[in-house]
């Protein structure tokens, strides 16, 4: 719990007391995956949002052909769960696994709304993370469509070291939207 508290305090220009993150404790659920184990499956409803105390995880979907397409890749104080789905009470597109062995702090949507009231530094911590996350969509969204394959790797490698180093290549390159082959001759060039 104490990466929780860190992550509220270094998240909010509140912060929180220990005497209420006591409190905030009581709404979250302590979970553990093994690795490849399901937090969530396509047609299944979202019903907790995760935060990351250890380990990886992926957030994905399935095309026709089986073939996956990597919306997320996660890890250590990084939230997971399926924000349409959980907001609006519908059936998720997205299967969402452990990579590794993962322990995550579990909050139902209404937990959401009251730590959100009761609590100024929580209210502020979630602006803050809908912030970034918006953020970082549109920045994804403006490099896959006008960025080369090699710009969207490097942006990816400044952005995030942490995942290069606890996924494979072909995981990184289905969340970069190109195929292992086309991601090897740019990390071959790039060594060049």
């Amino acid at each position: 719990m104490k990466k929780l508290f860190d992550y509220i305090n270094s998240h909010s220009t509140e912060g929180i007391s220990e005497q209420d993150f006591e409190l905030v404790k009581k709404y979250f659920i302590p979970k553990r995956l093994r690795k490849k184990q399901y937090f969530l499956q396509e047609g299944e409803v979202c019903k907790y949002f995760g935060f990351i105390l250890s380990g990886a995880m992926r957030q994905y979907t399935l095309d026709e052909k089986g073939s996956e397409h990597i919306l997320q890749l996660a890890v250590e104080d990084w939230w997971v769960g399926d924000r349409e789905s959980w907001t609006l009470s519908k059936p998720s597109i997205y299967n969402i696994d452990a990579w590794e062995d993962t322990e995550l702090l579990l909050m139902s949507h209404a937990n959401l709304l009251e730590l959100v009231q009761r609590f100024p530094a929580f209210a502020a911590t979630k602006k803050m993370m809908d912030d970034r996350n918006n953020i970082a969509s549109q920045r994804r969204i403006t490099s896959t469509i006008s960025s080369t394959a090699e710009k969207r790797y490097t942006t990816f490698l400044d952005c995030y070291p942490e995942l290069a180093e606890r996924f494979p290549q072909q995981q990184i390159a289905s969340y970069l939207g190109m195929t292992k082959d086309t991601l090897s001759r740019i990390k071959g060039k790039l060594m060049r």
